[in-house]
């Protein structure tokens, strides 16, 4: 039952113990709680806002989403839409999309926050709003107690952090606390006007920030450590998106403003007039240090995982800078036992290469790791379906599921489909499998399988691709590598944990990877080949 006020429901405070506790009722909070419901499994959300998706209700600042929402597709297939719907939810209910909420291509966030409340309701999720979290700790039977603000206790065998990055990634500088924060400063233009800005960072928040001062500020520097990288190089939809990208045309097009490449050492707001002096050691002039003057400074770097949280023998171990939880291929923390991430803290294992960190790709991440717990604790094996091992057979079932499956399209490289070949002339289909899970806990029926994902081509993000000239048709080499860049389907054959042999499906312009030549043939000879040279029953 679904509480919305102050005071948490009765059964909060009950003594019985959960089988799970998820912090967090955002996206990833709401996906795992009506997976969890749908599976019978006794659960709370413990939710620190009023209503669904706190974060949302703030962040971005300038309201306007860079998740994709594309409402006409050209088709009535829902898991084809799914492709370009990267805001949406999994749900058993085919009406409750987000693209009923907003037409806009890049929609306001209000219409998020809006979705998720409904979200919620629709399913009834048993929520404890404006239950803030203050400290969790480990139970004698191993599983964790978490006490909230009230000191009320939540006791679980197992917790499931849906937090996302909550606390600001300050970079460490003398002098940055008299900056501004990306969180609180000021998003009216007219509180810059004719002021000389230095914007840290170089992601969308910093540059949503700089094209938001275009009109006003008299000269805007961009500054960070490292070149910007564009989305459309790199196909990691957090690099910096066109949307984003105006202020790039100011500098290319010298009008003033510029993007700096190197580090910030100090910053001194002492100048004249309370200006601030800022030292800066430039990356491409052999660390020359220069004091550079500005009005502002704002600090968008970004956010990093909160685990001031959690009592010393519970504690997570963090990396990438102490930006996340180090994860395990199953989402659970590599140290502690029973901790589970959910939603963007998903990302550590995918972190700016695929699209564990938005929605369009967690949402089946989340998917994947209810079934994961499932086999785990609830003795319900991975959803499979039966297929004769026969080249034809297994070339049908891959190529109906690459041209249709929306989780091999957004979690490219990282969640693929499983064919577990057995003894006796079956193979067993999972779909939507994390590649690393797979690797780590194949079935013991049986020591070939195969894995399915859609992948782009290595070295991808190194061409330019808008040149025409660099596109090529993929080509199975000798030892399975490619010549080819763009997203494509991968079929990997692998024999007692080792890699036996890779085919590339050739890349197509519309992403139809269906043609009778072209496609499915290869393919065919592909798996009749790497089937023909599996041992005997006999021999095993």
């Amino acid at each position: 039952m679904t509480s919305i006020s102050g005071t948490p429901p009765a059964s909060a405070t009950s003594p019985d113990l959960l089988d799970y506790l998820v912090i967090g009722a955002g996206p990833a909070g709401l996906q795992i709680a009506q997976l969890l419901q749908a599976a019978g499994h006794g659960y709370r959300v413990l939710e620190s806002g009023r209503t669904p998706g706190t974060f949302f209700r703030t962040f971005p600042r300038h309201r306007k989403l860079i998740s994709i929402n594309k409402v006409y597709n050209g088709t009535d297939d829902p898991e084809l839409n799914m492709r370009m719907d990267w805001n949406s939810l999994l749900s058993p209910d085919p009406e409750l999309l987000f693209t009923r909420y907003s037409k806009r291509y890049f929609p306001h966030a209000d219409d998020l926050v809006r979705y998720l409340a409904d979200f919620a309701a629709a399913f009834d999720l048993d929520i404890a709003y404006d239950t803030r979290v203050e400290r969790i700790g480990r139970r004698t039977d191993g599983g964790f107690t978490v006490t909230d603000q009230r000191g009320t206790r939540h006791d679980a065998r197992r917790l499931i952090v849906a937090t996302g990055l909550t606390r600001p990634n300050t970079p460490n500088i003398p002098g940055i606390e008299t900056a501004d924060d990306y969180s609180t400063v000021s998003v009216d233009p007219e509180d810059f006007v004719d002021q000389r800005v230095l914007i840290l960072g170089k992601g969308n928040s910093a540059l949503e920030t700089a094209d938001n001062l275009l009109e006003t500020a008299a000269v805007i520097h961009v500054a960070g450590p490292h070149s910007i990288r564009l989305a459309w190089n790199t196909h990691f939809v957090g690099h910096l998106r066109a949307i984003n990208a105006n202020f790039l045309d100011t500098y290319q097009l010298k009008l003033r403003n510029a993007v700096l490449d190197g580090r910030v050492l100090s910053v001194d707001k002492g100048g004249d007039a309370g200006r601030y002096r800022v030292r800066f050691a430039f990356s491409r002039a052999d660390e020359v240090v220069k004091e550079l003057h500005y009005d502002r400074v704002l600090v968008c770097t970004g956010f990093r995982f909160d685990a001031s949280i959690f009592d010393p023998d519970c504690r997570p171990e963090l990396v990438i800078d102490d930006r996340f939880a180090a994860l395990s291929p199953a989402y659970q923390s590599v140290n502690v036992p029973g901790l589970y991430f959910a939603g963007t803290l998903m990302q550590q294992r995918d972190f700016k290469k695929s699209t564990g960190g938005f929605i369009h790709g967690f949402r089946y991440a989340v998917r994947a790791l209810s079934r994961i717990l499932d086999e785990r604790y609830h003795q319900r094996p991975w959803p499979q379906r039966t297929l004769p091992a026969t080249p034809v057979a297994l070339a049908d079932a891959v190529v109906a599921r690459v041209n249709r499956s929306s989780a091999l399209w957004q979690q490219f490289g990282v969640i693929g489909d499983l064919i577990v070949v057995d003894h006796d002339g079956r193979a067993h289909y999972r779909e939507e499998v994390p590649v690393d899970y797979a690797h780590e806990s194949r079935s013991p029926d049986g020591g070939d399988y195969f894995t399915i994902t859609l992948e782009y081509g290595p070295d991808h993000d190194k061409v330019d691709p808008f040149d025409i000239t660099v596109r090529r048709t993929a080509q199975n080499s000798v030892d399975g590598s490619i010549d080819a860049a763009y997203l494509h389907p991968v079929i990997r054959h692998f024999r007692d944990g080792e890699l036996s042999a890779t085919h590339n499906m050739t890349e197509n312009l519309e992403n139809e990877w269906d043609h009778p030549q072209v496609h499915h043939a290869p393919l065919v000879a592909f798996l009749a080949r790497e089937l023909d040279r599996r041992p005997s029953p006999a021999g095993r």
